[in-house]
């Protein structure tokens, strides 16, 4: 079948299903000489001829019989062939009806050609759907560009004064918008709630129904029971006179009958109930698609409108940076228009509207979802960016999340494959989290790990205080500030963070305690939210992961790996290392940390949580990639910074300000190949080498200063006293 409908037109579809049908006639009417013996040939056409009187007459002759008016030559397609395939397989069966056989063969083949005409006009339908979205979104690409363009073309301040006004009407003509697909979703929800209520009504009355049949049902058994007892009576004890037994005996008969057609009457009753069941859960079923689809446009309205407004907002900000602090009446309207830009919210702009997925304060790992600059030049910027989150989020709920969470939910036993391995670098969903990292971490700690070992080491810590333990109180307090987790006095996360590095300085001496440390052992905390298993996690980071003497006291490997880095981004982003070194510009003062505690205090949290994924399971090279992937995402931006005090300030900042995990992780896993560990593993070789050459010069230096030193007598200036001779007087 999918052979002939290569043939088939969708153009002129009608025109090519009554083609077919004519030809299909026409070989059931013709002769069937050379589709067998000549003695099969009456059995061949007798059948058809029945046939004949029921076929349609051909529209060019109305009144006339299909036989007698002239049709032309019927065209050699592929559905003809296998037709008279099939006539000459049938005709060597001559036990079987062949005439029977073909005209129902034929007759099932129009009907699967229908029917994957419609599915073929079906599919039709949906792509010219498709193509009318796309135009629209073209059309709405085109009329961006055109505002954008006359505003870079904008001569003067008024004219972009304008503009900006322009865009401000149509975020509220985009506001309305969403407020009437909210309505019509609120309509077709109650709707979808009285066709619920309808329908329970319909599913009560068919329970009753089929009480009451079940109640008859019993009742006609009991009386059947009854009827063989008393036929099987011996006829020596009769229960009464001749007569009375006839009548009783016709008298359930009768009720048998009642009974009989009353069951009947329940059972077509009950096959037109469960007819309409059917219709009104597919009714219902068609409003929930509706109601899905309509709050998908209205998510994808809300995203599309804090879009505009961020563009808004950064359109502002870049007029303040052009006007600067000038006395001007486009200066204090341009403050005017900033200031209520800060003061909007979008609650209070719609009291009644409906939040769709919703972005709280506070993300479901305690971590603030918008920073809190403390700077008021850059509140416009968090303002902006705060946009930029809930449009991503809302774009990213129904487009990313679902497919993904269903993805895992589908994996079952965790095992090293090429799919799990893309699967941990996409992000792990929130409820598989805990269980995958205690996966990886096992994998890597099959050999260390030691039932009771961490009970133990507390025991250790509470008979003998170890020397970093001040330094582990004091860093207490500095742990993630903005996450409520440990900010909060009522929260029992910073006993157990403090229980946990003590452990660790145990277990670890020749490490004790670095800075750093606390904020991995939070992480870990956060999301497995068992102290012996975030104890775990960062003995794995530590001693298997990260190289040897990584947290160590001279930060040895974490030097290595920041040249190595500095290697890695001249050949990667060549551009940019020009630019930081003609301005001389030092990255270490902004790496160092981000290898220290794996972005921890760097990027948000949805997007940390996916580097971290990725890290427990591939190692270091997983930090080298993203480092570069977040300086590759800002180059441009960075490109047009031309002071070095600007470049620093913004480095401050500007991770915080990624928003695009997909296209952040698209760069790091695709853009940055080829990555082989081999070129890492030679320039941490060829570095370290360099570094501990240093390191002994230093070393050699400083053994020489002493040496001078100690050699040289101090000679005290006249009228000086030592200290000695001061206290003896005192």
């Amino acid at each position: 079948m999918p052979l002939a409908l290569q043939n088939i037109s969708l153009k002129h579809l009608g025109t090519e299903i009554q083609n077919t049908m004519c030809n299909i006639r026409g070989n059931r009417q013709a002769p069937g000489t050379g589709h067998g013996p000549p003695g099969e040939d009456s059995p061949q056409s007798r059948e058809p001829q029945k046939e004949e009187p029921s076929s349609p007459a051909d529209p060019s002759t109305p009144g006339k019989d299909p036989a007698d008016s002239p049709k032309p030559p019927p065209k050699p397609s592929l559905t003809a062939n296998l037709i008279q395939k099939a006539k000459r397989q049938n005709s060597t069966f001559p036990l079987f009806a062949e005439g029977l056989t073909r005209n129902r063969t034929a007759q099932e083949k129009a009907l699967a050609l229908e029917q994957q005409v419609l599915m073929l006009t079906k599919e039709l339908k949906s792509q010219k759907e498709l193509v009318r979205i796309l135009h629209k979104a073209l059309e709405a690409a085109q009329q961006e560009k055109r505002v954008t363009s006359a505003y870079l073309a904008a001569a003067e301040d008024k004219d972009r004064l304008e503009l900006v006004r322009h865009k401000v009407r149509q975020i509220v003509e985009l506001g309305r918008r969403v407020e009437a697909l909210e309505q019509e979703r609120d309509s077709l929800a109650q709707t979808a709630g009285l066709r619920e209520q309808e329908l329970q009504e319909l599913r009560q009355h068919v329970q009753l129904l089929m009480d009451k049949n079940e109640a008859k049902q019993q009742v006609i058994c009991k009386l059947s029971e009854k009827l063989t007892q008393d036929s099987l009576q011996p006829p020596d004890k009769p229960l009464g006179p001749p007569d009375a037994a006839d009548s009783d005996f016709l008298s359930q008969q009768e009720k048998m009958e009642h009974l009989k057609d009353d069951m009947e009457a329940y059972r077509t009753q009950n096959r037109f109930l469960n007819s309409e069941i059917h219709q009104v859960t597919k009714i219902w079923r068609k409003v929930a698609e509706k109601e899905r689809a309509l709050l998908m446009k209205c998510a994808y309205l809300q995203a599309r409108n804090c879009q505009v407004e961020s563009k808004y907002l950064a359109g502002l900000r870049r007029l303040q940076e052009a006007v600067g602090s000038e006395a001007s009446e486009c200066a204090e309207l341009l403050r005017q228009l900033i200031q209520e830009a800060l003061q909007w919210e979008a609650s209070e702009a719609s009291a009644d509207a409906v939040e769709l997925s919703p972005v709280s304060e506070y993300d479901e790992y305690g971590f603030l979802t918008v920073p809190n600059y403390e700077v008021e030049d850059l509140k416009l910027l968090a303002k902006i960016q705060a946009l930029e989150v809930r449009s991503h989020h809302l774009l990213a709920h129904e487009a990313m999340e679902r497919p993904l969470r269903e993805r895992w939910a589908a994996l079952g036993e965790l095992a090293p494959s090429v799919e799990l391995k893309q699967l941990l670098r996409m992000g792990v969903s929130q409820e598989h989290r805990p269980r995958v990292w205690r996966w990886l971490v096992h994998r890597r700690l099959q050999h260390l790990q030691v039932p009771g070992r961490y009970q133990q080491l507390l025991s250790q810590g509470q008979t003998c205080k170890h020397p970093a333990a001040r330094q582990i109180e004091l860093d207490l307090n500095r742990t993630f500030t903005n996450n409520k987790h440990f900010t909060c006095p009522t929260s029992s996360l910073p006993d157990k963070l403090h229980r946990v590095l003590l452990a660790f300085s145990w277990q670890n001496p020749s490490i004790g305690y670095c800075q750093g440390l606390n904020r991995l052992a939070a992480i870990a905390l956060l999301v497995l939210d068992e102290e012996e298993s975030a104890f775990w996690c960062l003995v794995a980071i530590v001693e298997t992961i990260m190289p040897a003497d990584y947290y160590s006291k001279t930060l040895t490997a974490s030097q290595v790996d920041q040249r190595v880095f500095q290697d890695l981004l001249s050949e990667k982003l060549p551009r940019l290392t020009a630019h930081l070194g003609q301005h001389h510009v030092d990255l270490s003062f902004t790496t160092l940390n981000w290898f220290l505690t794996v972005f921890a205090d760097s990027l948000i949290s949805s997007i940390l949580l996916q580097v971290w994924d990725a890290f427990l399971n591939e190692g270091t090279k997983v930090l080298f990639r993203y480092a570069l992937a977040i300086f590759k995402y800002n180059e441009e931006a960075i490109l047009r910074l031309q002071d070095s005090l600007e470049i620093y300030q913004y480095l401050r900042f500007f991770t915080k300000t990624i928003c695009d995990s997909r296209k952040l992780m698209n760069i790091a896993f695709n853009d940055m190949n080829p990555f082989p560990m081999r070129q890492l593993r030679q320039l941490r070789v060829a570095h370290r080498e360099r570094l501990e050459a240093e390191l002994r010069e230093l070393e050699q230096l400083k053994a020489e200063y002493l040496e001078t030193r100690a050699s040289l007598h101090p000679v005290m200036p006249e009228g000086c006293t030592s200290e000695d001779e001061g206290d003896g007087e005192a």
